[in-house]
């Protein structure tokens, strides 16, 4: 059986995912400011790290914005585009442990929620902030753009030197709020800040901010089960922030995926046909 690949070409990363039946192969990712040459890299490097040859790869299944620049088949293989937010939902659910409803939330430069019902997915909506609101503000706080940087100075970093919590400003917990809960992002912060602790302010906002938004669009509905996607995933803060968002909302179950980054790779290599447009040569 040949590999169906899902490749999910983004404004600074490239992801690829591939499936021979139901197996998952190794997952690769790349980054390049051109999106062909990240496409192309991301295949050659995921070839090489699965010891495969061209004629193992059956279909090559495009998604995310990069995709748009893609005019001709890949090798000349069936090359088709699948929507990011069908393969949102779909990637998501390959990670969602059996759930018939979910929330995807994908976190990348900004961040999208997908409502996964039925195998259906609908597109609630986004915000325009994420792993490039990171990116920027540490780029004019801390003067580096290095996201691996970035990650480093934050895990060293005290957020409760930046943000307001509600214990800096009540003795008792307020009604569904233990004295953790943050009460104002930045809301604490001083000149005498360590560059760590402005760090950990920004990633806790963006991810805190990002959780927040999910479980608030999800109000009135039958959602409880939420998929967090994308790069941000592999920020450790991640886990602690989710802890703290289930004490305010006991009845969600939140799912931070190994491998979680590739979801929307994985989304589109797993695509039903009916979702796709092929490219013709």
């Amino acid at each position: 059986m040949g590999i169906v690949v899902g490749i999910d070409i983004g404004g600074s990363t490239t992801k690829i995912a591939g499936f021979q039946g139901e197996t998952m192969l190794q997952p690769v990712q790349i980054s390049a400011n051109n999106a062909i040459a990240s496409l192309f890299g991301a295949f050659g490097k995921f070839l090489y790290d699965n010891h495969l040859d061209l004629q193992d790869i059956e279909q090559v299944n495009l998604t995310g914005v990069g995709s748009n620049s893609v005019a001709q088949p890949i090798y000349g293989l069936p090359t088709y585009k699948v929507d990011e937010f069908t393969a949102n939902g779909v990637g998501g659910g390959y990670f969602a442990e059996g759930s018939e409803e979910f929330m995807v939330v994908s976190m990348g430069t900004g961040t999208s929620f997908v409502r996964v019902k039925d195998k259906i997915p609908t597109h609630l909506g986004g915000i325009g902030i994420g792993g490039g609101t990171i990116i920027g503000l540490s780029k004019m706080i801390l003067n580096t753009s290095d996201i691996d940087k970035i990650q480093e100075m934050a895990a060293e970093g005290r957020v409760g030197n930046i943000d307001l919590r509600i214990g800096d400003i009540s003795n008792e917990p307020l009604p569904g709020l233990n004295l953790e809960i943050t009460a104002s992002n930045f809301g604490k912060a001083s000149s005498r800040a360590t560059c760590e602790d402005k760090a950990a302010g920004i990633v806790h906002m963006v991810l805190e901010t990002i959780c927040q938004t999910a479980v608030l669009i999800s109000q009135g509905t039958d959602l409880k089960d939420f998929v967090l996607i994308g790069n941000l995933t592999n920020f450790p803060e991640i886990a602690h922030i989710c802890e703290m968002i289930k004490t305010m909302y006991p009845d969600i179950h939140v799912i931070v995926p190994e491998d979680g980054e590739y979801a929307t790779a994985v989304g589109a290599a797993l695509a039903e046909h009916s979702c796709l447009r092929q490219i013709e040569g």
